[in-house]
């Protein structure tokens, strides 16, 4: 069953949706720039009906200035109350002692730099945002992959038989591409870095195709974190959602079974790791 739920964040009132579920492991979506928790044409709502089938619970929620909650939109980078909030009222709700969040884009980037102070057990972070601002052309690693698909691609065989490619220009472009670095904002690094200090408890999903995706695995190169790739080019998995919905349930069950956190009278506490 799905209700609506509201909840404090500061001085303002955050309003969530959340589907329940019997295990006391749930998952806390977050909704990536500025969509409202319906997330992406409704994927996150149908995902969250799903993960709750499975006897997940998930919570959804609208962080400050987007949607029904009150407050300034202060952007992804200041979404760290909003997270820590939904995390309490999640855990309060539903009387979970384990608690992953789910994030796809500069949601994933949040999840990554702010979710252990929230109070999350695990994070899975999908197709991270590493720019400051959207680039106007796509990432090299992406060029590059456009070109290697036209190399696939018979009409553009026949289009080289015919003398329309120019082929200076064409080894020109690419050898700039294989030359150039990813272009990263200045996010990049501490991103990277928060990634590592999450260990296993962080899983790592991109889209093959998906040119933020295709961007993070260029600059993640040499980390010691391991990054799944589910193929498609959909930044939102529209085309594959039986495969986001069973790398999240892969790592509710790994929570589930690893003792995370323990709930105590409806405050969680972190595991001790001493």
């Amino acid at each position: 069953m799905r209700r609506l739920i509201s909840f404090p964040c500061d001085d303002t009132l955050l309003v969530g949706t959340l589907d329940e579920g019997m295990s006391d492991t749930g998952l806390l979506i977050v909704s990536g720039g500025n969509e409202l928790r319906m997330g992406a044409h409704r994927g996150q709502a149908m995902l969250a009906a799903r993960i709750a089938a499975r006897g997940y619970p998930v919570l959804r929620f609208d962080r400050r200035g987007v949607g029904d909650s009150e407050g300034s939109n202060g952007g992804w980078e200041t979404s760290g109350p909003d997270i820590a909030a939904a995390v309490a009222a999640f855990a309060q709700a539903a009387s979970l002692g384990r608690i992953i969040g789910f994030g796809n884009c500069d949601a994933a980037a949040a999840l990554a730099l702010f979710g252990r102070a929230a109070g999350l057990d695990g994070v899975l972070l999908s197709n991270p945002w590493l720019a400051e601002e959207p680039d106007p052309l796509p990432p090299a690693a992406a060029i590059r992959r456009h070109y290697a698909r036209k190399l696939l691609n018979p009409g553009e065989w026949l289009r080289l038989a015919r003398g329309a490619v120019d082929l200076g220009k064409v080894r020109q472009g690419l050898t700039k591409i294989a030359t150039a670095p990813p272009a990263l904002g200045e996010t990049a690094a501490p991103l990277l870095d928060a990634i590592d200090d999450w260990g296993r408890e962080a899983g790592i999903i991109v889209a093959r195709g998906d040119a933020t995706g295709v961007a993070f695995r260029a600059a993640a190169r040499g980390r010691p974190f391991a990054i799944q790739t589910i193929a498609t080019d959909s930044h939102s998995y529209a085309d594959a959602m039986e495969d986001l919905e069973r790398a999240i349930l892969d790592r509710l069950a790994a929570a589930r079974s690893d003792g995370a956190s323990v709930l105590h009278g409806g405050v969680r506490e972190p595991r001790n790791t001493d």
